[in-house]
């Protein structure tokens, strides 16, 4: 969602005449976007603004902060710190033209909520794709997990209207785009604020859109995923049989402190309805280590939820409270280097996992949408399979944008290699 975000202020600089720059050095206005979900991100925020420091005292560069950080942090960002000349929340992005006039004259802190959708003016988007594009269809949440900032960050869920969703998926197709990735802090909740269409109905729609080959989305919630949401994925061969469903703990007891809302054997009966409704769907998660109180026992149960799921790929954290979540109200009373040792163990067992998976990959040919060329061969090319594994491969044509079928020969743990089948 941060770099959906980003496209979206790159839009309305682009509106402005404004162009990226090609270093810090040589911009005129720098806008560090954040995210507020993890410590470790606001840490890299406060140390790369120290950096920009030295580059105000050179020249005259607007420097501003944007994003959930900027939402929940305004004053610690501007305290100690008169190089900033802007701080706007994530609601706030439309009035960038105000904001760039006015912040010459005075600091601007932009912080204040829109209850309704802020839907931006067509095209406004500045994409780094030409062949996926990624959709916000919500924003906030109204699940309050315990560790979680985002209700703070992004507010209460709210919804973006179904026609305007459907009005871009056709613009999308249209310029040639293949594929669309649905975004929000939990897509599943969604609702058309006008006539009241669930997700299921959104992605059976948009299955209809000619053009459109690959439909994909994040982030859903256990909870409330629902089987009328596997029956709508199964119907349509072009949403894709991949999907990122956040587990964050094995333990139904840790899920319990978390506030989850839901228990270990339920979050596995959901993934076993998924694999009989879609067999052979490849399955992504987040997990977190050394949640408040995570015992031995209660780590070696995420443990076995990994070896039982067998997660295409794993997204692994070690807690780190955020500021007025419950979590960070209580002692954060597992050791640093328990919560090391503990991402460590889980990092290194998804490996062993992945590289098992993928190299049962070997001989299978896979459909890949090639995003572009690879970055050190000007004849190999990237692209993702629909299980949203990294494929890389060879070929003398310019191959971007389009759909190759590629034979895999080899795999790594992060990504696979081939050739373009029959060659």
């Amino acid at each position: 969602m941060n770099e959906n975000d980003s496209e979206r202020i790159a839009g309305v600089l682009a509106s402005l005449g404004a162009g990226p720059a090609s270093s810090e050095e040589d911009s005129d206005v720098i806008i560090v976007n954040t995210c507020a979900v993890r410590g470790k991100s606001q840490d890299k925020l406060y140390s790369y603004l120290g950096r920009l420091q030295g580059l105000k005292r050179k020249r005259p560069v607007l420097i501003g902060v944007a994003g959930c950080v900027a939402q929940v942090e305004s004053d610690r960002i501007l305290e100690g710190r008169p190089f900033v000349d802007f701080v706007v929340g994530p609601d706030g992005y439309l009035r960038l033209p105000e904001i760039l006039d006015r912040c010459r004259e005075e600091k601007i802190v932009l912080t204040e909520r829109s209850a309704a959708w802020p839907e931006a003016p067509p095209g406004l988007l500045v994409r780094k794709s030409p062949v996926s594009a990624s959709i916000t269809i919500m924003e906030g949440c109204d699940n309050f997990c315990s560790y979680c900032i985002v209700p703070l960050a992004r507010g209460r869920e709210k919804y973006r209207p179904f026609s305007a969703i459907r009005a871009e998926i056709q613009d999308l197709a249209r310029r040639g785009y293949k594929e669309v990735h649905f975004l929000g802090q939990n897509v599943n909740s969604y609702r058309d604020p006008d006539g009241g269409a669930s997700f299921p109905t959104l992605l059976r729609e948009t299955a209809r859109i000619e053009g459109i080959e690959r439909i994909r989305f994040l982030t859903s919630h256990p909870k409330n995923f629902t089987p009328e949401l596997i029956e709508a994925m199964a119907s349509s061969p072009r949403i894709c049989r991949q999907l990122h469903l956040p587990l964050q703990s094995g333990s139904t007891t840790v899920l319990r402190r978390m506030n989850r809302g839901y228990s270990r054997e339920e979050y596995l009966e959901k993934i076993s309805r998924l694999r009989k409704n879609m067999p052979g769907i490849d399955l992504s998660t987040d997990i977190i280590v050394g949640f408040p109180g995570e015992t031995e026992e209660e780590f070696r149960e995420t443990l076995s939820a990994l070896d039982e799921v067998r997660f295409a790929n794993i997204f692994s954290f070690r807690f780190s409270p955020r500021p007025g979540t419950e979590a960070a109200r209580g002692p954060d009373d597992v050791p640093v280097e328990t919560k090391k040792s503990r991402l460590i163990e889980v990092q290194s067992y998804q490996k062993i996992i992945q590289l098992e998976y993928h190299r049962s990959l070997i001989g299978r040919t896979l459909k890949v949408l090639v995003g572009g060329p690879g970055k050190k061969d000007p004849t190999a090319f990237s692209g993702r399979s629909e299980g949203y594994q990294v494929v890389n491969f060879r070929s003398e044509e310019d191959r971007r944008g389009q759909f190759v079928e590629v034979e895999i020969t080899t795999a790594g743990p992060y990504s696979l290699q081939g050739k373009i089948a029959g060659a």
